[in-house]
């Protein structure tokens, strides 16, 4: 798969079509590769922001085959399912001025609206406190640069300005944006530091899932055991710096070397003598050039209360 995309939200999809997908509909198979719900994809399609093999879709019904090539232009998604805010719960802020927002994340929080999360996500509940990112970058997801998964807790930036959008966007595209986090993996790594540099893209077995493909695109995570643990189980703190933010990476490159993520059950982090309700992965500090100024920002999150109790109960 390749795509135009900052920190993960594809805006321009380009993906040949695996033996998994082949078959399978193509409003489906634009739902399932862009995240959006089939309601929206179906909006896409009679825009004329979905192509196979070059050619412009007319009918969603119509089913792929293995070799073809989709291109899905999110950017013309039209219609009702536009984020809208909703004031129903606050999110953490912990800076904010004319030109960039950083939330520190809670865990169970979807970033955006996405297929079967319509409403409920950070955006429409900054839409409501900072109606300005409305106009900010992909419509679908104003203001956004870079994403956390749902089970992740920690610090995402949000741009206010259309110049501080493309500024963060060339930020994360020349990789000057530092990403830090703190994750708790299963056992522990035999190379107490090292980085994994492996591919990644959609797992031809499991479309749903991102796993280390031979044709994914460059992926690179450096890595640091910060603390061992033997009691009640092998396991290890582990200090992530991404290098590239592709969709699940710290989790599929931890996962591909036999430390998978505690907690988390799509890659193999639900196992017993831990229980984790989430995956234990925390975006610990951010820093970037701020946009206006030039000047380098830095912030911190603490742990949250869940991945402190688990740590507590290790020796």
């Amino acid at each position: 798969m390749s795509d135009d995309t900052v920190g993960g939200i594809a805006r321009r999809i380009v993906e040949p079509i695996p033996a998994s997908l082949a078959g399978v509909r193509i409003d489906r198979v634009v739902s399932l590769v862009a995240d959006i719900s089939r309601n929206a994809a179906a909006t896409l399609i009679d825009a004329g922001g979905v192509s196979v093999d070059g050619a412009v879709v007319v009918a969603g019904k119509e089913k792929m085959t293995e070799g073809q090539t989709i291109v899905i232009d999110v950017t013309q998604a039209k219609g009702p399912e536009f984020p809208v805010a909703d004031d129903s719960k606050s999110m953490n802020v912990v800076y904010a001025d004319d030109d960039v927002i950083v939330v520190n994340k809670e865990a169970g929080v979807v970033v955006h609206p996405g297929a079967g999360n319509q409403s409920g996500t950070m955006v429409n509940y900054l839409l409501a406190t900072h109606p300005d990112i409305a106009g900010v970058g992909d419509p679908m997801r104003p203001g956004l640069v870079h994403r956390l998964d749902s089970g992740t807790t920690g610090l995402i930036v949000v741009a206010r300005t259309q110049h501080a959008y493309e500024s963060l966007v060339e930020q994360l595209s020349s990789r000057s944006v530092t990403r830090v986090y703190s994750v708790l993996v299963w056992g522990v790594p035999i190379s107490l530091n090292g980085v994994i540099d492996a591919p990644i893209g959609r797992d031809q077995r499991d479309p749903t899932r991102m796993a280390v493909v031979v044709d994914g695109r460059a992926s690179r995570t450096h890595y640091v055991v910060k603390q061992s643990f033997h009691e009640p189980k092998d396991a290890a703190l582990v200090e992530c710096r991404l290098e590239t933010g592709r969709t699940h990476q710290i989790r599929v490159h931890l996962a591909s070397i036999g430390h998978p993520v505690v907690g988390d059950a799509t890659y193999g982090g639900v196992r017993s003598g831990l229980r984790a309700a989430r995956p234990m992965l925390h975006a610990q500090e951010l820093a970037f050039d701020h946009p206006r100024t030039g000047e380098r920002h830095t912030f911190t999150a603490p742990t949250p209360q869940d991945f402190s109790a688990l740590l507590s109960l290790l020796s």
